[in-house]
């Protein structure tokens, strides 16, 4: 089955409905394709007590605000997936799934979108597919030989799993400090990061890290001194949870080990700890591989885009995937702005069209 519209739309993820919101603001004709059989995108698959950094006003999409979660002042991601569930519904965006892109090409003044369910033509794509689907496992030596259990964040769900044992926690991300705060209280806990944790002050949260990132772009467009940005107050946000564990005493990090052993790690001064679990919150790379086809990767597996779109095929914008796609874009709060630019870009794109 073959069918045409003016912009697909790929992911239906926090990323995918702020496009929809603004294309449909513009009354552009689209369909937003996502591989989830639900709506929440990668908040469905988060662990168990994974909780937002901003009150939920600053947490909101464009067009409606979150509403706030009764009980908690930072909303949990079952709250956002709700959230996101009703968004949709609210602005009756049009979604298929799940449907599976296997490749985007060019097909002409067109592009064609390739799926498990069809084929799509469209004069402009929106990819929004994140991250979340792609973890990175760093080379460390000797990871294959473990014999015990090994996972990724992506994998975690609790400390349930982990009650009496010995675990390591690989990253001093925030992942990272939540997770080894899950597991402080009831397993043998060893906190392995790359340099000693960098904690940011307790009364930030995502509402100051939005402004530092927006701030940092402008600066960078403006020609004026790199301000570093979120990068420059810190790694981790002191959630409740983390400042708790950390206060206690419960949150000791030691640096990152050189090798990985049968039965645990190994530090570079020959110190070993054993382990029954080890969990990598080493992050995540750009879930590209739908765009293959248009052979734009470059540098560290990024496309070079201006703005959110790409340079190489000005068809494509890319969307939520980090700073490199727009101020804090991979965040509720910060979607919104590179979403709106890239509407507004695609809609000049389609005049010029009809114009031509």
């Amino acid at each position: 089955m073959t069918r045409s519209t003016q912009v697909v739309v790929i992911g239906g993820g926090q990323s995918g409905l702020a496009a929809g919101y603004h294309l449909r603001r513009l009354g552009i004709d689209f369909i937003i394709l996502d591989a989830q059989a639900a709506a929440g995108g990668a908040w469905q698959h988060t662990w168990d007590s994974l909780h937002l950094f901003s009150p939920a006003a600053f947490s909101s999409l464009p067009g409606w605000l979150m509403p706030p979660q009764a009980g908690e002042e930072y909303p949990d991601a079952d709250h956002v997936v709700a959230y996101l569930r009703d968004y949709e519904k609210r602005y009756e965006l049009p979604i298929e799934r799940p449907v599976l892109v296997a490749g985007v090409h060019r097909d002409g003044e067109l592009l064609r979108v390739e799926t498990d369910s069809g084929i799509w033509h469209a004069h402009a794509v929106i990819s929004a597919t994140g991250t979340w689907w792609r973890p990175f496992l760093p080379a460390v030596p000797g990871r294959g030989v473990f014999a015990g259990r090994q996972l990724h964040t992506v994998e975690y769900r609790g400390p349930h799993d982990f009650t009496g044992r010995r675990v390591v926690v690989v990253g001093g991300g925030n992942s990272g400090a939540q997770i080894a705060a899950d597991l402080a209280y009831n397993t043998q806990l060893t906190w392995a990061t790359q340099r000693p944790p960098r904690y940011l002050a307790d009364d930030i949260d995502g509402r100051a890290l939005f402004d530092a990132a927006t701030a940092r772009r402008r600066a960078l467009d403006e020609g004026r001194t790199d301000s570093g940005g979120v990068a420059s107050l810190g790694d981790i946000v002191a959630v409740p949870p983390v400042r708790v564990a950390r206060d206690q005493g419960l949150l000791t990090a030691r640096p990152r080990f050189a090798r990985v052993l049968p039965s645990g790690v190994e530090w570079s001064d020959g110190t070993r700890s054993e382990a029954d679990a080890i969990i990598w919150c080493t992050g995540f790379r750009p879930a590209l591989s739908h765009l293959a086809p248009l052979q734009l990767r470059g540098r560290r597996g990024h496309i070079a885009v201006e703005g959110t779109r790409a340079i190489d095929e000005p068809r494509l914008h890319l969307l939520g995937y980090g700073d490199w796609t727009g101020p804090a874009s991979a965040t509720l709060i910060g979607v919104g702005r590179p979403a709106r630019e890239a509407a507004r870009e695609i809609s000049a794109l389609l005049a010029d069209r009809r114009a031509g």
